[in-house]
This record gives C-alpha cells, structure tokens and sequence, in this order.
C-alpha cells in the first residue's frame, strides 16, 4: 500500500478551508497542509437572497488558489462541500455550477443534516465521551444534535449562526445589553420549535468549529493554561458568562487585543457565545467541552473508510496512529514492552492503592515510550515526554496526557519534580507517587529486555515474599545484560513497590 493524499476542501459561511491528510502505508494519516482564507459569505447575501458576483469571484479565486497547493501536493482525491451560505442562497445551485466551471471542482452542497452528522463523526472519533450534546456554531448556520451511546439520536440544523447573527442583531459590530436580549429571545424562539433539545439534562455541550475553539483559547490564555491542548478542554458556566460579559463591554480596538482572540472574530465572538451560552441553558448542560475535530475530520473519515467511518475505540485509534507515524515504536523491543507491562501490573495491583486511571495511563506509556527515539536514540526519554504531550492524543484529558508522558519518559524522582512543575495547576496530589510507581513498572519491563533480543520471553513471574521473581525462557548466558539491568533499579523498585525484582534464566 503506497501514500494517499486526499484533499478537504470546506466552503463555509465565514471562511473557506483546505486541509490536505496523508494517509500511510501504515494505516496512520496526517496533516500534511492547512490553508485558511476569510470569506464571510453570510454577509454578502443582498437584499433578494443572492450570493453576491463579486463574491462569488473572490471564492473562486481562492478555491483555485487551493487546487494550485494540491496539485503541488499530488493530492489525487478532492472532496469539496458547501454548507449554509450556500446553501440558504437562492441562487445556490448557480454558484455551485460557476465553481465547476470556472474551476473544474464539482462542489457538494451539504443539506443540514448532513453537516450535523459529519461533524459528529468528526467528533465521536476524536472524544472518548458516550453521551452528549454536539454544537457547531458556523457562519451561517447552527447544527445542535443529540447522541447516545456513540450513536447520533437527533439533529437540527437552524439557519442562522454567528456571521448572520452579527449582521441581523450588531451595530459596528458591538452587541449592547437590549441586542443581546433581542437576539435571545430569538434563539429561544428557534430552539422551543425542537422540544427534545431539553429534554436530556445534565450532558455535557460538546462545541465543535471556531467559536467554541476560539473561546477555549481565550480561556486558556486569560487564565495562563500551561499546555497549549485546545481539544477535550472543559468550562463551566461561570467561566463562559464571566468572558461573555467581558468580551461584551470592550470596543472592537480593545477586544482585538484581548489574549488568545483572532481579529478575525473580533466582531462574531459575541453573538457566537450568546449562542453557545443560550444552548447550554436550554439544555440544561453539565459543562461545555472544547472538540478541536468536526467537519473536515469527519468528511476525512467518511471519504477513507465510507462503510464504516467511526473508531470503536478512541484511544487504541489514536495510539495506533502515532505508532505508525514513528517507526521506533514499531520494533520488537517496543511490542515486547508493550506485552510485559500489563503482565507486571497485574502481578502488583493488588499489592498498592492506584488511581483508577492508572491502567489506563500505563497502557498509553508503554506504548509509546519510544517514540522519542524517532529524533535521537540518545535523548529518546526527552522527546518522548513532549511529543506525548504536543500529540493530539485522543481519549484522555490534558491531566492524563501530561501523566502519560511523565510514566513514558521516566527517569528518576528527581528529573520527574523538574518535568511536571511546569503542569502543577493539572495534577493532583498523589499523581507525582503514581508516576513514579508506574514508570519504575514501565522501567523494569524495558530491562527485561535490555539486549532487545527478546531472547528471555516468555516470562513466569512469582512474588515470594517481598521477592518479585521473574523467571526467563532462555540461558543464563544469554541473559547476563538483564540480570545487570534489573539488579541495578532493583533498589529504586523496591522503593516505589515494596518488593525486590530478581531476573533469573529457565535452566
């Protein structure tokens, strides 16, 4: 199986994107090219409903602009979608044919239903969340859908959205007190025409697109975040009203300097929040959740394996991409550790209170601890822990991520107080003793096989005593360089564990 290259191409109602994937031989895609041009279709509708020449010209140009890059790519498949500018135009399906002609791309016009559900796969891939609300906030339209169990129960696409919003209820750009109440009392008038969107409370508003990406920036910069991760980021009401108001009272001169804002939402962040924030309450939401996924993922994902395009496990998924992105990962040795380390674990949990996380975090460490060596062999420990932690690594929240790349690249106590100072708002109290047992655990299942000869598997292992025996399948001869290696951390084991580990070859 060689490289594919496929091309997303979103005509949205405030700006049109590209997004080039790359798929691998491996299994495992990337991002390989992201380009971003402001369109603001929704506000160059005139008085009769059309979509405007001269708009219509500069979108082509830029679509255009956007074949050049993926010629220069190779790309040989093009998916292109429009969504509700387009599609809320009267003279929709003419600006679809001039596209076609002037360019010689055959555009799909999304229905709302279509946009809801693509963006959903987008996301339902991307979070480890069961039960939800999924909000995408575009320029021109709002897509609101309920899922349960992983599965897309209900959905509504309303035809207004942040870009049109402003337009209809803004003044300069500004949304005063009695605008915001106007445009309220019109989105409630929208949202009680679909009941079920309050009958099922106390679920998470998963928001998917650039407002609630935006406001998840906007946060993490005013409060100092210490991890620049935007997806699987959690609010809560007070924070989006407190920001609200905030953003609300500032001139447009001064709210383009407001921390982690783009000017180009300088004037659409408000009526965007007023929307999320009226949702939230309609829904009777447990929280708001930041998706860094939607469309474009889920059109990737719909376009690359169409019968089936949702990952039964979020996380496995997201592991084994990185692993096929890095080859380090991908050794004997690396898929030997991976085997060992839950063996170990089993043997000891019942031996020490863990975190109920802690399998989980384990899992993710032992699979990827090498991945650092993919830069340098030397330095591999080092480049493991950011690499995990500048992943999107999906299925884990930032707390985990942070723990995950701690046990992955650990080495000691004293570098371990030095990596995570940085991250000390994220963690918990007894995170900093549960890195140190479980790294020791990863520590211990990689000298067993220091030689990555994979000479002494498979492994017995006995606890006599405060005697971990691990019993090898091989010659003591053959074995000499584990011995050493696990004589040597032996000490520190013993320590984190309460028992000594002894490496002993099968005569």
């Amino acid at each position: 199986m060689t490289n594919q290259r496929i091309a997303i191409i979103d005509i949205g109602s405030n700006s049109v994107r590209l997004v080039v994937y790359e798929k691998l031989a491996s299994g495992s895609h990337r991002v390989i090219e992201a380009s971003k041009r402001a369109a603001r279709l929704s506000e160059q509708i005139d008085s009769d409903g059309k979509l405007a020449a001269e708009a219509i010209g500069k979108l082509i140009q830029t679509i255009n602009h956007f074949l050049m890059i993926c010629d220069h790519h190779q790309t040989k498949t093009i998916r292109a979608v429009a969504t509700a500018a387009i599609r809320n135009a009267v003279n929709g399906q003419e600006v679809l044919e001039t596209i076609r002609s002037q360019s010689g791309l055959q555009v799909e016009l999304l229905s709302g239903e279509e946009e809801a559900y693509y963006g959903f796969v987008g996301m339902i891939n991307a979070l480890a969340v069961d039960n939800g609300f999924l909000i995408d906030i575009g320029g021109g339209s709002t897509e609101v859908s309920l899922f349960r169990n992983r599965k897309l129960e209900a959905s509504v696409s309303f035809p207004f959205g942040c870009v049109s919003l402003t337009r209809r209820f803004g003044r300069d750009g500004m949304l005063d007190n009695d605008a915001v109440k106007e445009l309220e009392a019109f989105l409630s008038a929208a949202v009680a025409k679909e009941p079920w969107i309050s009958q099922h409370p106390d679920l998470p508003l998963i928001g998917v697109g650039g407002t609630v990406r935006a406001l998840g920036k906007i946060h993490q910069a005013y409060h100092h975040y210490p991890i620049e991760l935007n997806h699987n980021y959690q609010l809560n009401a007070a924070d989006v009203d407190q920001l609200f108001h905030l953003l609300q009272a500032l001139p447009l001169d001064k709210r383009r300097k407001f921390p982690g804002l783009s000017k180009d939402r300088t004037d659409v962040i408000v009526p965007g929040l007023a929307i999320l924030r009226l949702l939230h309450r309609a829904i009777r939401a447990k929280h708001y959740l930041v998706c860094g996924t939607g469309l474009r993922d889920g059109l990737f994902h719909a376009t690359c394996f169409p019968g089936d395009p949702i990952v039964p496990d979020v996380l496995d998924f997201s592991i084994s991409q990185l692993i096929g992105l890095h080859p380090e990962t991908q050794s004997r040795h690396a898929e030997l550790v991976r085997r060992v380390t839950p063996l170990l674990f089993d043997e000891l949990k019942d031996t020490h209170t863990l975190p109920r996380d802690a399998e989980l975090l384990l899992q993710t460490a032992s699979s990827l601890f090498r991945i650092g060596a993919s830069i340098d062999y030397y330095a591999a420990s080092k480049h493991s822990f950011y690499l995990i932690v500048n992943s999107q690594l999906n299925g884990l929240t930032h707390r985990q991520i942070v723990l995950a790349a701690a046990i992955a690249s650990y080495k000691g106590k004293n570098r371990l107080r030095q990596q995570l100072s940085e991250f000390r708002e994220l963690l918990h109290e007894a995170d900093f003793e549960g890195v140190v047992k479980l790294g020791m655990l990863l520590q211990l299942a990689m000298a067993l096989d220091r030689s990555e000869t994979q000479t002494g598997w498979p492994f017995e292992l006995k606890r006599t005593g405060t005697t971990l025996l691990i019993t090898g399948a091989a010659g003591s001869e053959q074995l000499a360089w584990e011995q050493t290696e696990v004589k040597s951390l032996a000490p520190d084991f013993k320590k984190a564990w309460g028992f000594v580990p002894e490496f002993l070859p099968a005569y």
